[in-house]
């Protein structure tokens, strides 16, 4: 048996991991929910600030949307080493509680860059989400890890799907500012739940003295290439996401000739990807667990590769819709695959700073695919985008191939 694909069981109090598992799960729910019931209306909140031109609103929203990426991107490694000396549940506080507070101060923003710096602050401390896939990677069966990772990944689908329903609705009603309120109240709730329903038993402190450095902890660790590559396939992964997200609603209007529902349409097809994951979450959870995460990690960008070529022919926003809804089929094997191939091969001293190394990445891809969308879509069209996301998978695919090709055999 390869390593890396599949171990051996362990012996966990399942009473004890599966309410831990269940608090992240609503935890990273109602981040994910907080996220989306702000963020898509951000633009429409700056311009409530100021007098601005189309350009300048453009540059401050999305100088907003990137500024928590790259400061997640840097801090992350920081983090990561506190985590393994002082836990990843405190890492869940830390990121809800500050959460808590920057959310809510937005709500009172009288200028763009106040945003700006608050979004910032948020990108420094944030990380919930991440973390509490750490968190619990580390106290799962790893004969459950593909079930349960898979799983944590439907909490901020969800959300992310229901967020920009309520929050339109609420900014509708009572302006641009409501929504940021109240997330900052749910994120409140977020740190209350983390506090009291998670345990976190299986982590062992390293006191500061005795903490190796982490390129030490990495020289010893049997699978390097793995791990980096699995570095690469989340950045990849991430930026391929993100490469679509600033494109979509001016596709839509384009293939509908600017006439009808356009922004209900371009809602459909932004959330189409969502319900497919949520679909197929599970049951790729449980085919990670039989056949190994690498397995699925493989069909899964070669589905994906297949799926975003056609992207570039379509005429109609429904088909469009429909092939970002198999999109989804295809996430949910993606990033919960990378995140297991971690868990099994990385030694639980290591975790945090492993796991924070990933969520730097992760950060990156976000910083990185709007900037390789929005600039293909300059030099060339919309669907060009489709073209250069296959093509940027179509890469992670060989290196995923070749790492599993120079992996060592060990018995699990």
């Amino acid at each position: 048996m390869i390593l890396g694909l599949s171990q051996a069981s362990q012996t966990f109090p399942t009473k004890t991991w599966k309410k831990t598992f269940y608090t992240l799960w609503l935890g990273s729910f109602i981040t994910g929910l907080g996220f989306s019931m702000t963020m898509p209306f951000m633009p429409l909140y700056m311009e409530t600030l100021g007098h601005y031109s189309t350009a300048q609103l453009s540059f401050y929203s999305g100088l907003a949307f990137s500024a928590t990426y790259l400061a997640q991107a840097i801090v992350s490694p920081y983090w990561g080493s506190l985590a393994d000396r002082k836990g990843r549940k405190l890492m869940c506080l830390r990121a809800s509680g500050v959460m808590t507070f920057t959310l809510f101060i937005t709500g009172f923003a009288h200028h763009v860059w106040t945003i700006i710096l608050l979004r910032f602050i948020q990108g420094s401390f944030s990380g919930y989400v991440n973390n509490s896939v750490a968190f619990i990677a580390g106290e799962t069966p790893n004969n459950h890890s593909g079930t349960v990772l898979a799983e944590m990944q439907t909490a901020s689908v969800s959300g992310n799907l229901l967020g920009p329903i309520f929050g339109g609705a609420i900014a509708g009603i009572w302006g641009y500012r409501v929504p940021f309120w109240l997330t900052g109240i749910l994120m409140g709730i977020c740190f209350i739940l983390t506090l009291v329903g998670a345990t976190e038993e299986h982590f062992k402190p390293v006191a500061k003295q005795k903490m190796e450095s982490f390129n030490s902890i990495f020289k010893t660790i049997p699978h390097k290439g793995l791990i980096t590559t699995m570095f690469m396939t989340t950045l990849f992964i991430q930026s391929s996401l993100m490469s679509i997200s600033p494109i979509i609603s001016l596709l839509v209007k384009q293939l509908m000739h600017n006439q009808g529902p356009i922004s209900f349409v371009s809602g459909i097809v932004a959330a189409a990807p969502g319900f497919g994951t949520l679909l197929a979450a599970r049951q790729m959870g449980h085919t990670m667990d039989r056949i190994g995460p690498l397995k699925v990690l493989t069909v899964g960008l070669i589905a994906e590769v297949l799926l975003f070529i056609p992207m570039f022919l379509v005429t109609s926003p429904w088909s469009l819709a429909g092939l970002r809804f198999l999109i989804g089929i295809g996430d949910a094997a993606l990033m919960p695959a990378a995140q297991t191939v971690l868990t099994l091969v990385v030694p639980r001293k290591a975790f945090g700073r492993v796991f924070s190394y990933n969520q730097s990445f992760q950060a990156a891809g976000g910083v990185f695919g709007p900037m390789i969308g929005s600039g293909v879509a300059g030099l060339f069209n919309y669907q060009t985008v489709f073209l250069a996301t296959a093509l940027m998978l179509g890469v992670n695919f060989i290196l995923v191939i070749f790492a599993r090709h120079h992996q060592p055999q060990k018995q699990a």
